[in-house]
């Protein structure tokens, strides 16, 4: 096995698969981050929401929101439903897995939120639940997943990198929310520290 092919694959499988979807979705990130910023300032919050690695986004995307990306300023209400562990076993204990995401939507979500769904299948139930009672309530929903994602068509808002490798799709959504993280930072506080 060639270690040093294994690792030059990688990275540039990587940046192709991210220079595809930039050229697919600059436009769409720019008129998000518009969306978020907007809702922001009208007492809106962005709740994150993923299982496994995209849990990881989830909590990691929402903290940079509240603590800072570039800049020192004020907090941006953000929350990850992936993050509180007494939730994340009660609910599945009591209700069943499926409504893991849904409960809380349905307990914090409000009409001027944005909920943002990270499955990299797609196919995620308690996600997909959850993204429909949002839209339900009136929040706006956006959705990250990869090449057969369909079933998060339902999102106002749908980012479908191209690519069936968990991997590469998990590298671009983490891009894809430190630039919509960073656009919004620039909405809400202007570019003199970013």
């Amino acid at each position: 096995m060639d270690l040093e092919k294994i690792v030059a694959d990688a990275f540039e499988e990587s940046v192709s698969v991210k220079e595809k979807f930039v050229k697919a979705y600059s436009k769409q990130i720019i008129d998000l981050s518009s969306e978020i910023a907007k809702r922001v300032k009208n007492g809106g919050g962005v709740f994150f929401m993923g299982n496994g690695g995209s849990a990881a986004d989830a909590a990691h995307l929402s903290a940079e929101l509240v603590g800072k990306f570039y800049m020192n300023r004020s907090p941006i209400k953000s929350a990850s439903f992936a993050s509180n562990l007494s939730i994340l076993t009660e609910i599945p204990n009591d209700f069943g897995f499926e409504y893991l995401f849904e409960r809380q939507v349905e307990a914090y979500v409000k009409p001027t939120d944005v909920i943002v769904g990270i499955s990299t299948s797609g196919k995620s139930v308690n996600v997909i639940r959850a993204l429909k009672k949002a839209k339900e309530i009136g929040a706006f929903t956006v959705g990250f997943t990869g090449r057969y994602g369909d079933e998060m068509k339902i999102c106002d808002v749908l980012f479908k990198v191209d690519s069936d490798k968990t991997p590469r799709i998990q590298e671009t959504h983490i891009l894809l929310g430190h630039t919509l993280c960073q656009l919004i930072e620039y909405e809400m506080f202007g570019d003199d520290k970013s």
